[in-house]
């Protein structure tokens, strides 16, 4: 998973939707931990779609 640092709007939605807490929110950017699983919930939840899942 991959996220658009320039595009994001901090609002940490993704970060508030992540069953598995993978992701981490600071005050300036959201953090994508090693457990990160691809599952998607995250990109589908993004306002302007600055996260992408990786296709592999």
């Amino acid at each position: 998973m991959k996220i658009n640092k320039a595009l994001c709007g901090l609002c940490f939605g993704c970060a508030s939707v992540c069953p598995i807490d993978a992701l981490v929110a600071d005050d300036k950017e959201i953090i994508v931990t090693a457990i990160c699983n691809n599952c998607g919930v995250c990109a589908k939840i993004c306002p302007i779609g600055a996260i992408k899942i990786d296709e592999t």
